[in-house]
């Protein structure tokens, strides 16, 4: 199984949640109002004055066959708009209970 944690503008988040429902990925939990800035140019997301744009994230454990069906959507996300910035990490999980 795979963890895979996905950081995007708020502006997708309708986009990210039908992206799961079409993937049939049920289980995720969702993290609002995330700040940071990405590694490649990205422009902060602080929600402030200056840097007012916010970020999401969502996290999802699936079976390791899932994940390269979601990056393959999560990468023509970030096609989509490459101002806005969509990104993907994938953990191995070694245990659930």
């Amino acid at each position: 199984m795979k963890a895979v944690f996905i950081v995007f503008n708020q502006a997708n988040t309708e986009r990210v949640e039908f992206m799961l429902d079409e993937l049939k990925i049920n289980g995720f939990t969702m993290f609002e109002q995330v700040q940071g800035r990405g590694t490649n140019g990205g422009e902060p997301r602080r929600g402030t004055h200056t840097w007012p744009e916010m970020n999401s994230a969502v996290m999802t454990v699936v079976d390791d066959e899932v994940v390269p069906s979601l990056l393959s959507v999560v990468r023509k996300l970030d096609l989509r708009n490459k101002e806005v910035g969509v990104r993907a990490f994938v953990w191995n999980i070694e245990q659930t209970v």
